[in-house]
């Protein structure tokens, strides 16, 4: 098969043939439909990153397909055409379905990521995932949907997370993929302002489309504005960007008794201010990835149209021209969701 490998730091993936995967008893191959570029995978690949990628590894881990090929210990539950979104974490097959199918808490100890450097990823032709990591998508769910239910999920998590009161005022810092998943579901679930900090023009717009009831002047102090808008602070903080001293400054900026849940994966070693957080009895809760029943909830939601995902994608894009993307998505101007699609 035809992949994007990662073959050396600081140069753009590298279109390869690989041998095609094959399925073991608890196993699925997909033939990749969608497969949307994440920021997680930007900074892996960066030579400043704590986390980096191994040399040969094919990324993706936001996928859809259409099953291929099926595992024999699985061939009561799947056949050849199915069409699915990837939990992309394959477990052991011990028990399905799997009691730790938890990416980011309680995974399968004898399990492997899918697209993050052990098991490889989507950006490819084929991929293979665990049949209990399978979600099957309605037919009114096409395929691109069903690769933005990852990064929604990750959204709905951490909004989840967050422990937001009805009618609560949010202020979402950052209007990126993650960003903007976080602002749908604040808004879905019961947010009353939705405010968004974001400097691109374009991302303000579409934070508009995605739940933001209002936005402010980032490079003015967040709190007064939000005040101002909903005529009190904001009771919760989304930082949703990951740069270096972003947490500091949106603990010095938070009113007292704050939550600040941090969804941005920043990857180098950063500084924050304990005795801000200890004086105003800030709250940081940080969150990771998803849980199975966030993937059910977001297909359920998308197919009985209560949420519209397709503007989030802005770009589409196939194997050949996706390392070029993928260097490109470093300085984003307008890209939102780049998706590749074979």
């Amino acid at each position: 098969m035809r992949a994007a490998v990662f073959r050396e730091m600081g140069k753009p993936l590298v279109i390869d043939t690989l041998a095609d995967p094959e399925p073991g008893p608890h196993d699925l191959i997909l033939k990749v439909k969608n497969c949307g570029i994440c920021g997680s995978d930007l900074h892996m690949t960066e030579p400043t990153s704590i986390m980096p990628l191994a040399l040969g590894s094919v990324m993706g881990h936001e996928f859809s397909g259409e099953v291929l090929a099926v595992g024999s210990a699985a061939a009561s539950r799947w056949k050849s055409g199915d069409r699915v979104a990837g939990f992309p974490y394959i477990c052991c097959g011990d028990a399905s379905p799997c009691r730790n199918l938890t990416f980011g808490h309680s995974v399968c100890p004898k399990g492997a990521s899918i697209g993050l450097g052990q098991s490889p990823g989507a950006y490819a032709e084929y991929v293979r995932i665990g049949a209990s990591g399978a979600y099957r998508l309605p037919e009114s769910v096409s395929f691109r949907e069903g690769a933005m239910v990852e990064p929604l999920a990750v959204g709905l998590h951490a909004v989840d997370m967050a422990k937001m009161p009805r009618g609560a005022t949010v202020l979402v810092v950052g209007a990126g993929p993650v960003g903007l998943s976080v602002m749908l579901w604040a808004k879905f679930l019961g947010a009353r302002h939705v405010i968004v900090s974001e400097r691109a023009e374009v991302r303000r717009a579409m934070a508009a489309r995605f739940g933001a009831t209002d936005a402010i002047d980032s490079a003015q102090p967040m709190t007064p504005q939000a005040e101002a808008i909903a005529g009190r602070p904001p009771d919760i903080i989304f930082e949703c960007v990951g740069a270096p001293g972003l947490i500091n400054s949106t603990m010095m900026e938070a009113p007292r008794g704050c939550r600040i849940v941090i969804a941005g994966v920043c990857q180098q070693p950063d500084t924050i201010m304990p005795l801000m957080g200890i004086l105003k009895e800030l709250e940081l809760q940080f969150v990771l990835g998803y849980r199975p029943a966030d993937f059910d909830y977001v297909i359920a939601m998308i197919a009985s149209d209560r949420i519209d995902v397709a503007h989030m994608i802005t770009d589409i894009v196939d194997l050949d021209t996706l390392p070029g993307a993928f260097e490109a998505l470093r300085k984003p101007a307008h890209q939102c969701k780049v998706m590749l699609e074979n």
